[in-house]
């Protein structure tokens, strides 16, 4: 089974077994990501490879780390993540790449990321749920930290943190690449709430 396969049927796997411990019909798991019922259907029955953007958006909805849901096993209290095992989440031709280097469901999802961003280059973010809770440490380089329209310059050896309910995005308008560590807290998803 090559790594495509594996991680299309962990997905299918762990998408159905948190929509259902959340109580989500399928209607109700597409409105809450808005996503639409077709495809959340065609993910379950590992017929698609959905967009970044789409994983993201079902991860948020469920209240869990996008880690969790591309997670082919689950179970040990200690959890190592191998280099080779971290999941590239996103790359450009230029060199730009974000790495999910390890998540935990600790009060809801918490994520490790590694940011590499090319100059010129920038991701964006719609809001994530209430209680959301962003920090990054920039490594390298200078970001420019985008949060509800408002820019943060944020040089080397600097860390910074936000509530990221609100659009946010990642730049890098200097002219060397950016490194930087960012964490993830997103607060738990329930079925009663909504």
């Amino acid at each position: 089974m090559s790594d495509l396969d594996q991680l299309t049927q962990s997905l299918a796997r762990n998408l159905k077994r948190w929509r259902n411990e959340r109580g989500f019909t399928l209607d109700a798991l597409a409105a809450r990501a808005g996503v639409s019922r077709g495809m959340i259907i065609q993910i379950e029955q590992a017929r698609t490879n959905p967009s970044v953007g789409i994983t993201v958006k079902l991860a948020d909805a469920l209240g869990v780390s996008i880690t969790t849901l591309l997670d082919y096993e689950q179970g040990s209290h200690v959890r190592l993540v191998p280099a080779e095992q971290a999941v590239r989440m996103w790359s450009t031709e230029a060199g730009s790449s974000t790495t999910l280097l390890v998540g935990a469901e600790a009060r809801g999802p918490f994520e490790l990321w590694s940011w590499h961003l090319m100059p010129g280059e920038g991701s964006d973010s719609d809001g994530h749920p209430p209680g959301t809770v962003e920090l990054l440490h920039v490594s390298r380089g200078e970001l420019t930290l985008v949060v509800d329209g408002a820019e943060h310059l944020v040089a080397a050896g600097t860390g910074a943190t936000f509530e990221a309910n609100v659009p946010h995005g990642y730049h890098n308008k200097g002219a060397e690449p950016v490194e930087m560590t960012m964490s993830v807290s997103v607060p738990p998803a329930h079925a009663s709430a909504y």
